[in-house]
């Protein structure tokens, strides 16, 4: 796989962008990008201290493992792939990072999430158990299904019948036979 930003799924896969195991989770709203692990566990760490002292629990949903290496700045083309750096993750757009649940007040777990967020680069967003799933950049709300976005957007033309032959055949029928 190549660096860089990953791809949008355009697919029809939900995969990824609900909350399963917790009540609560924090989702990627821009566009894939690549994480280091050093802005996993800043996350992570601003939530755990967020959260001192109460009891939950919380779910990762991404694990950093994409090792980033590198090369100097003034080497030249070719002579190998490099030193390792540091250990990242792809994220795609939508995903959910992290989820959480226990016996904690709504606003104490959003004040959470966003510093998370905060400390995370790109844009996230605070979902919870019952919001609808994400297809590429579109969610499956009011009644539009996986099914809606698969099905082919202009309206198919029915089968043309001949009804040139079907009017013969109705007027040798009707007529009388020939004496």
């Amino acid at each position: 796989m190549m660096k860089g930003r990953p791809r949008v799924p355009t697919g029809g896969s939900t995969k990824g962008t609900t909350v399963v195991w917790g009540d609560y989770g924090l989702r990627m709203c821009d566009h894939g990008r690549r994480i280091s692990a050093k802005h996993f566990k800043m996350a992570e760490d601003t939530i755990k201290a967020r959260l001192r002292g109460q009891k939950y629990r919380l779910y990762k949903r991404k694990c950093c493992n994409v090792g980033v290496f590198i090369s100097g700045n003034e080497m030249r083309m070719g002579k190998g792939k490099g030193s390792f750096d540091h250990w990242a993750a792809r994220v795609a757009a939508n995903q959910v990072i992290f989820e959480i649940r226990g016996v904690l007040h709504e606003q104490v777990i959003r004040d959470a999430f966003r510093l998370a967020g905060n400390k995370l680069p790109g844009q996230y967003e605070i979902i919870t158990k019952n919001d609808p799933p994400v297809v590429g950049i579109t969610k499956l709300e009011n009644g539009l299904t996986l099914e809606d976005l698969k099905r082919p957007r202009k309206k198919l033309p029915a089968p043309v019948v001949e009804e040139t032959s079907t009017s013969a055949t109705e007027a040798s029928s009707s007529a009388p036979p020939p004496s």
